[in-house]
């Protein structure tokens, strides 16, 4: 398995690119960069069996689990659509992250 520079970071918005939530867009809870993966709030939920315990009783509990990164991309506001992301030195030397459709800085 190949590991990957992942440009994104958490608390970006993206957007998902193929598979059952296609279209979908959500906020980066975590990053896995050694699995190369990625967790996004409200996208990948899987409903996990409980088993009863003496403290509580069994359950089905909706989780959310990490997808592959090279299905989401980078949400951008002002095209509406997904965005590959680049790097750039500002007048100070300090590295920033820009948005390669609208050229615009991602904070």
């Amino acid at each position: 398995m190949k590991l990957f520079k992942i440009r994104l970071k958490t608390g970006d918005k993206v957007i998902v690119l193929a598979g059952k939530y296609k279209g979908k867009t959500g906020k980066i809870l975590k990053i896995h960069p050694k699995d190369n993966k990625v967790t996004v709030d409200g996208i990948n939920i899987v409903k996990k069996h409980v088993k009863p315990t003496k403290d509580a009783p069994g359950s089905i509990q909706e989780i959310v689990k990490p997808m592959d990164v090279s299905k989401v991309a980078y949400y951008d506001q002002d095209t509406k659509g997904a965005s590959k992301i680049e790097f750039k030195f500002d007048k100070d030397g300090k590295k920033i992250r820009i948005a390669k459709k609208s050229g615009k800085e991602i904070k």
